[in-house]
């Protein structure tokens, strides 16, 4: 633990002449500075909350605000509204965004160097080459969660021989019933380049069922439906449709209900009437999309409507994912900082851009920006400020602010690691890997800076 009056100096000398009551900042022994275990329930921080069930924006306002990211954020797709055929041009654009030689050396999980003529046979099989003039694009979507890649390959490379976590050939996921359109396929037939509202990247080709726009839309429209609330529930285990069977629904997706079915009728063999009967999409063997009833249990969290954006949804939401493992593009079955803050943001019907990146600098979302024209002072200060759901951006990073303990503001955030200054001066460095609740200001990014002096951007949802 901290003595009180070190910890007195370093905030003092940290706020300079900002006049901040000095708190005794615990280190239990998870070495997680400032966090006990009464802070690692979301209960603790809704009690804090005034107004907690006020709401931040209302259904019109989220509608207009989406409207607006994908109308203003050039992260985003408009794949409702593409021509009938795509120019060359354009889809070997998004091809090489992601597609392209690397500049550094990259190992494999073995840490042994990757070797050049397994990157150029990846290349290879992207095929650019083979780009028509004109593409038709495929509208589709996604049958299962699966995983956006860079390139059209299951291999995962890191930039370093002891770094097998962050895949750099790993880019985002896509969940079941995200529509999509396929715009160019692998020579080896076994991937397809994709661009979904969020993201344009390589699938499986396995993973996606496709039809014909109307369909497609429609489905994704349709209502009465689900939204996903809990981390990631899974529908019931039905042997009679394995496609569905115990098929993983992530937080913020939205399922249609099947409502053709009678209720007093099995639904794959079991009784629907302790369940949600969901409509998911299915791929045959043709890769031709169709429909198939699945069951959610009703004991597992979803809702007939996204959640009101109010303060305690966000920090209940958020909590749902605390200890999840860190995965980069959502590998691991996981999410990385951006992902898990988008995610809790969609179960209340808030579409954000994928990457931390985008999310800080949207033009469709209130942001203020921080460059090295401002100083400690000034940034400390918007730090003070901060309120429950703003985002916090560093590079690299973003972190989810939740409440304040003596005036200190606290986060939860998916992050690899915390650093922090030790009495005797020392840093102490305490490795996370998930989900975690930590205080904003000791953290520090290097031996001299520290998280508040290299923050980036504040985005408001509001």
């Amino acid at each position: 633990m901290l003595r009180p009056t070190f910890l007195a100096t370093l905030l003092a000398l940290s706020f300079g002449s900002m006049p901040v009551a000095a708190a005794d900042m615990p280190v239990p022994p998870s070495g997680v500075m400032g966090v006990t275990d009464a802070q690692l329930t979301p209960d603790f921080w809704v009690a804090r909350l005034e107004d907690a069930d006020k709401p931040v924006l209302d259904r019109s306002a989220i509608a207009a605000l989406n409207e607006r990211v994908a109308r203003l954020d050039p992260s985003m797709h408009d794949i409702r509204h593409l021509p009938a055929s795509l120019p060359r041009e354009q889809v070997k654009a998004w091809i090489e965004k992601l597609t392209s030689k690397p500049g550094n050396p990259l190992f494999d999980v073995e840490g042994k160097p990757v070797a050049a003529t397994a990157i150029d046979h990846v290349l290879a099989n992207a095929a650019i080459d083979a780009i028509p003039a004109k593409v038709d694009p495929r509208y589709g979507m996604a049958v299962r969660r699966t995983a956006l890649r860079g390139y059209p390959t299951d291999l995962r490379v890191f930039r370093g021989a002891d770094d097998t976590d962050i895949d750099r050939f790993q880019e985002s996921t896509l969940f079941p019933g995200d529509p999509l359109v396929a715009v160019h396929t692998s020579k080896d037939g076994k991937w397809a380049f994709v661009v979904s509202p969020r993201y344009a990247a390589w699938v499986n080709a396995a993973d996606v069922a496709y039809g014909d726009a109307v369909t497609v839309f429609a489905h994704a429209d349709a209502t009465p439906y689900r939204v996903i609330t809990g981390a990631k529930p899974l529908t019931v285990y039905t042997p009679e449709a394995p496609a569905v069977s115990e098929l993983q629904l992530d937080m913020g997706t939205r399922v249609p209900l099947d409502t053709s079915l009678p209720a007093d009728q099995p639904v794959n063999g079991q009784s629907p009437y302790a369940s949600w009967v969901l409509s998911l999409p299915v791929r045959d063997a043709k890769g031709a999309l169709s429909f198939h009833p699945a069951l959610l249990q009703r004991n597992q969290d979803s809702s007939p409507d996204y959640l009101p954006l109010t303060h305690a949804n966000i920090v209940r939401q958020a909590f749902k994912f605390l200890g999840e493992r860190y995965g980069w593009g959502h590998a691991y079955n996981g999410r990385d900082c951006s992902g898990f803050v988008s995610d809790v943001y969609r179960s209340m019907g808030v579409q954000m851009p994928r990457n931390t990146r985008d999310q800080s600098i949207s033009p469709g979302l209130a942001h203020t920006l921080y460059t090295d024209k401002d100083g400690h002072d000034e940034r400390l200060k918007a730090a003070m400020a901060l309120e429950v759901g703003d985002l916090v951006y560093i590079p690299g990073h973003v972190m989810m602010v939740i409440g304040k303990i003596d005036g200190q503001p606290y986060v939860i955030h998916d992050v690899g690691g915390m650093s922090y200054r030790q009495a005797d001066g020392s840093l102490r460095h305490v490795k996370l890997n998930e989900v975690s609740v930590t205080p904003l200001l000791p953290m520090m990014s290097s031996h001299d800076k520290t998280f508040v002096d290299i923050m980036t951007s504040i985005v408001r949802i509001r």
